[in-house]
């Protein structure tokens, strides 16, 4: 093992996460959220996934609706209502995090048109009898313990009418080596850094992944360091049938 690399053989299901601490400085706490779009930009795919997955169930209605999930600092649901609205799709967007120190920066950035920001859980949405056309997360799967994941899946299934996405990173040296060198002389004064490679410790391999998810949903490696989770009513129902 190289020195001050860590093992990276199981789930580090223990470590916690800066940001996620109920006592985190507030101020660094800001700046991570406000430095999240970067990181995204580079590591997330975002972009990829609108072109290859969203933007094709939108361009069948001319729009629609999207509920992200977990949506931190809220610059993936931004960044998704700029394409639709250039694509010229009629698209709203809801946004949830429980986390009220989450749901307030992103709260305070400038309003965009069909874009909504709430502070909820997934379970709620689904009590009320809430659903959209597409459901997505990201960077969220590793943060749940197991029974959270299976509800997590089980709520997007019942959100969802089209399409459900979550992106997700995966656990690999080459994931951890990167973002550590590549993340050194940036993000000062937030927790981005030493929080992207506790993620990356605490993320699931493709196999891992594979293993605690359900019927009807199908894993894809979009990258050497990203894993997605994609399902629709119909790849439930022929996993059904299948069955």
């Amino acid at each position: 093992m190289i020195a001050g690399f860590p093992s990276l053989g199981t789930r580090a299901v223990d470590a916690v996460e800066e940001m996620d601490r109920p006592d985190a400085d507030r101020q660094r706490l800001d700046r991570t959220y406000a430095q999240f779009w970067l990181v995204n930009a580079v590591v997330s795919g975002w972009r990829r996934n609108y072109v290859r997955y969203l933007r094709p169930v939108f361009a069948q209605s001319g729009g629609g609706t999207l509920l992200d999930i977990g949506s931190g600092g809220g610059d993936v649901p931004r960044s998704i209502a700029r394409w639709a609205r250039r694509d010229g799709f009629a698209l709203e967007v809801t946004a949830i995090d429980p986390d009220p120190r989450a749901h307030a920066f992103a709260s305070a950035l400038p309003a965009l048109p069909g874009l909504t920001f709430r502070r909820a859980y997934s379970h709620e949405l689904v009590a009320e009898g809430r659903s959209y056309d597409v459901v997505i997360s990201n960077h969220m799967l590793h943060h749940l313990a197991p029974a959270e994941l299976q509800a997590l899946l089980a709520d997007s299934e019942q959100l969802a009418r089209r399409l459900c996405l979550h992106s997700d990173i995966e656990r690999s040296r080459w994931a951890y080596a990167l973002f550590a060198v590549g993340t050194l002389p940036f993000f000062p004064g937030s927790f981005i850094r030493a929080d992207g490679l506790t993620s990356i410790r605490r993320s699931f391999t493709a196999a891992e992944l594979a293993a605690v998810t359900p019927p009807g949903w199908q894993g894809l490696q979009q990258w050497p360091w990203q894993n997605l989770l994609v399902s629709t009513p119909s790849s439930r129902e022929e996993d059904q049938r299948a069955g």
